[in-house]
């Protein structure tokens, strides 16, 4: 309960009347400035709350008497950026790949396109740097199915792998296990004579493998598995591979394999980003 207000006998300033455990509370009122600073403050939060979107609703929000705002500001930014973009971008949609790379700033600019939009589209599933995961070809190592020039990676990335654009590449392995091609030990034999393509050394005996193999496989993947690109068959005799290099994935593959798919990009992206994709791609260090 408050006391009484009384002076204080030190400082000489009244009291508040509280007091607790003996201690009592001086009134000591705040500096003009300070208040006068406050003021200034709520008043001017108090324009800026007018001014520019504030008070949320149930169906929207006060946009402010001025009709900022932030996503038009940047929708503003970013038609600036592309019109600043637009002469070179449609340069580098006009001219061809050896164009292109005999100009040295228009191929730094498309490298630089191609690298913001490999981390906004590609980076997900090859990795940064295109050094892919399993299930997800490893852009810089080099182990193209199809092809690794820029004609070859720009058509995979405009039209992609099994994507059912009418232009897509595309291609279908045999399900030799679960479709009864082969028998389960055959299929294993075939498996042992793979391992030795991937450079695995082996002790068991190869030979009813290599039969099995030039008899199913070869046609596709080749006789020294050297792969097909026109089939789109990969290369077997490689340290390279999508899914992995253990006996038992080949197997798997085999069995029953996985085939993945790729979108078809030139629905999503324009041409112009999609030939800097390719420069970039290329110059990771698997292009050819």
């Amino acid at each position: 309960m408050p006391t009484k207000v009384e002076k204080d006998v030190v400082t000489g300033t009244n009291t508040t009347g509280h007091e607790w455990d003996g201690l009592k509370e001086l009134n000591t009122p705040l500096p003009k400035w300070w208040l006068y600073v406050l003021y200034a403050t709520i008043a001017w939060a108090a324009v800026w709350f007018v001014l520019y979107p504030s008070v949320p609703g149930i169906t929207g929000y006060f946009p402010g008497i001025l009709g900022y705002s932030q996503r038009a500001a940047v929708n503003t930014e970013v038609r600036a950026i592309e019109a600043q973009r637009a002469g070179t971008m449609d340069k580098i949609k006009a001219l061809s790949f050896t164009e292109i790379r005999k100009d040295p700033q228009l191929m730094a600019a498309a490298e630089v396109a191609g690298r913001i939009a490999f981390a906004n589209n590609c980076q997900p599933c090859h990795g940064a740097g295109g050094g892919g995961q399993p299930g997800y070809p490893a852009l810089a190592a080099g182990g193209w199915i199809w092809g690794g020039s820029l004609d070859a990676i720009e058509q995979t990335i405009a039209y992609g792998i099994r994507s059912g654009d009418d232009k897509a590449r595309d291609s279908q392995m045999l399900r030799f296990g679960v479709d009864g091609i082969l028998k389960p030990d055959e299929i294993q034999k075939v498996a042992d004579y793979v391992m030795t393509m991937y450079g695995k050394p082996t002790d068991r005996d190869v030979s009813a493998g290599r039969k099995l193999y030039a008899d199913n496989c070869a046609v596709c993947h080749g006789e020294a598995g050297q792969g097909d690109r026109e089939k789109g068959a990969p290369r077997l005799a490689s340290h390279v591979h999508l899914h992995d290099d253990s006996r038992d994935a080949v197997v798997a593959q085999i069995s029953a394999p996985r085939m993945g798919v790729m979108p078809a990009w030139h629905t999503r992206l324009d041409e112009a980003t999609i030939k800097s994709l390719a420069l970039y791609v290329h110059s990771l260090g698997g292009g050819e």
